[in-house]
């Protein structure tokens, strides 16, 4: 049986280093796969996960890889200088390619976005579902939809993007935005009563954020070097030629922003609607008017 097996060996030696690497392709996906069912238990719940069966695939990427040149160098030792002299060529040709390779190893181990974040990146918003080698992907916010909600659309930005344009990121160390509401009145209207009402109604609908985003402004106050902000809802007058405009500015959830905006605004119709005899909503009003130029002819 060996006398075959060497015999058979120094016959076919592609052949039996094709076998030979194949075997070894079979033997790290069953060790792959045994390892990850039992990290499945440790990690499902995580987001760590997703980064883990990254790292998996990889792993296992580098091992094929240098098992191949291993198994096969003595054959491509003859390609040796051409691909030396190719290489530049070839880094040039690539190098798109690889500034989207070295933009995946920043966003995966630097800390600029993770999967389930809601980012800006390369004009496109919308939130990571994947984090590629070459492209992050997204579902595209925005748009032709308002209100930081989804469109439909997958987007795929290249990696690359992280080095040469910003990177916002909505809720990287602090989940929670400012949003603004805007109320015109009428000049007659009891202006202190209505920022009374209207700060009332953001107190009793987005009260229970206070808590949690000060404890999470704090972590950023021990990180980053900002100056304190009122988290608390507050509300600012402005008037014009027109009206006079009552600017409610208060924090939200990032992923809660249109429901909640919704849900202040409904409120405040309500109340407004119960003082209209003291406060009456304003809006701008513009009369076009057109004349009309008869040109007599005499035949009238």
């Amino acid at each position: 049986m060996k006398e075959w097996i060497t015999q058979f060996t120094e016959a076919n030696p592609l052949l039996t280093n094709i076998i030979f690497f194949a075997l070894i392709i079979i033997i790290i996906l069953i060790i792959r796969r045994f390892t990850m069912n039992r990290l499945y238990k440790q990690y499902k719940s995580s987001e760590n996960w997703y980064v883990t069966q990254k790292i998996a695939r990889w792993m296992s990427n580098v091992i094929f890889a240098l098992s191949f040149i291993y198994i096969f160098g003595n054959d491509l030792s003859g390609f040796t200088t051409a691909i030396g002299l190719a290489g530049a060529g070839i880094t040039y040709a690539l190098r798109e390619v690889i500034v989207s390779f070295a933009g995946w190893f920043a966003i995966m181990f630097g800390d600029f976005f993770k999967t389930g974040d809601r980012v800006l990146l390369g004009g496109s918003k919308g939130d990571v579902v994947d984090i590629g080698i070459l492209r992050t992907t997204l579902m595209e916010l925005g748009e032709w939809v308002e209100g930081d909600q989804y469109t439909g659309r997958i987007v795929r930005v290249a990696n690359s993007y992280i080095f040469n344009s910003p990177v916002y990121n909505y809720n990287a160390d602090f989940k929670f935005l400012w949003d603004e509401l805007h109320v015109p009145l009428h000049f007659e209207s009891d202006i202190p009563l209505a920022k009374k009402i209207i700060l009332q109604i953001a107190e009793e609908t987005i009260g229970d954020y206070n808590e949690q985003a000060e404890l999470e402004w704090h972590k950023m106050k021990r990180r980053y070097r900002i100056e304190h902000a009122s988290l608390k809802s507050q509300v600012f007058a402005a008037f014009d030629d027109n009206f006079v405009t009552l600017s409610l500015r208060y924090i939200v959830d990032t992923r809660e922003r249109r429901g909640v905006k919704d849900r202040i605004s409904i409120a405040i119709l309500e109340q407004f609607e119960k003082e209209s005899d003291r406060i009456e909503l304003a809006s701008e009003t513009f009369e076009i008017v057109h004349q009309e130029r008869r040109q007599k002819t005499g035949n009238f």
